[in-house]
């Protein structure tokens, strides 16, 4: 059964379990114990304005700040790309509010601007300087309002697929019922309870394709973190809003005074790239863009030499290296 049938036979399901709702929350308070259990934090747990951001840091050189896409967190970049990266930068991997052990921020939190202010927060403490930062799919928002809120501090930004344009339609029943108070208040619980993490590894192989997911990312990347309630209902509204933030910000790319590198895969069909990567390339000055062809949503982990290649000409743009 596809995630999408499983909702819909959960909908069913609030109906019939609607006197139980104590014991799908106890069952879905164990689960979300036992993935805090298997998935700890790998960095510090700091504090912004009484929240908790976790950041997981690595390596010497110039800084590099990473901020992952939806649902996920830290270790979409510590699977892989860390241990490439972490002999010539200071790397600086960021759960955004919300996401895997870093605090959701509230309604003002929906806000990349504000994820972006409160991330600036959590590296002033870690000494960053002068960083750069990538951004990847709606981490690329988060990346993009780092640079126009800080423009004389950021060093550069990598998007690698990122969410920065404004883009036509909706994202999906799925989403727009999760993000909903009744969504969020019914089928959340029961989705956090009762769906086994390998039931989303056909996600996970969506997100890849048509590449597949290298061997051991579905285990290690803590899917049972995004299953969370309160991390699935922030992941869904942040997704829900994250388009008027972005006919905000759009009207600034163009004051960009820092390099950009853009990577984007061709065949990407979740941040498609002819919405996305080519038109922000377009918008700011000097702007580099890379595109994959046939790579789809995550090159950071099916084209990482490209990336790296990318974060590199940044920082030698920027005059780091």
């Amino acid at each position: 059964m596809t995630l999408p049938k499983l909702v819909a036979s959960l909908v069913a399901a609030t109906v019939v379990l609607g006197g139980c709702a104590a014991a799908v929350d106890t069952r879905a308070t164990r689960r979300e114990a036992l993935a805090e259990q298997l998935y700890p934090p790998t960095g510090q747990l700091l504090q912004v304005n009484g929240r908790t951001v976790h950041a997981h840091v690595e390596g010497q050189g110039p800084d590099l700040v990473l901020i992952h896409g939806a649902s996920g967190n830290t270790r979409d970049f510590t699977f892989r790309l860390v241990d490439q990266l972490k002999g010539r930068y200071r790397v600086i991997a960021f759960d955004r509010p919300g996401m895997g052990w870093s605090d959701d921020m509230g309604p003002e939190g929906l806000s990349p601007l504000v994820q972006a202010d409160v991330l600036r927060a959590a590296a002033d403490q870690l000494g960053v300087k002068n960083p750069l930062v990538l951004g990847h799919s709606y981490g690329g928002s988060v990346a993009l309002a780092w640079g126009l809120r800080d423009p004389g501090d950021t060093a550069g930004l990598v998007i690698v697929s990122g969410a920065s344009m404004p883009w036509p339609g909706g994202l999906g029943a799925l989403n727009a019922v999760t993000a909903s108070d009744f969504g969020g208040a019914t089928i959340v619980p029961l989705l956090t309870a009762y769906v086994a993490p390998e039931r989303t590894e056909p996600v996970v192989e969506a997100i890849f394709a048509p590449q597949a997911a290298p061997e051991g990312y579905a285990e290690y990347i803590g899917i049972g973190l995004s299953l969370r309630r309160d991390s699935f209902r922030t992941n869904a509204k942040q997704l829900s809003n994250l388009k008027p933030y972005l006919q905000l910000m759009m009207p600034n790319y163009s004051k960009l005074p820092m390099p950009v590198e853009i990577v984007h895969g061709t065949g990407d069909t979740i941040v498609p790239y002819k919405v996305h990567g080519e038109p922000l390339s377009k918008l700011i000055p000097g702007a580099h863009l890379t595109l994959l062809p046939d790579i789809g949503h995550m090159p950071q982990h099916v084209a990482a030499p490209a990336v790296i290649a990318a974060i590199d000409r940044a920082a030698a743009r920027a005059g780091l290296r």
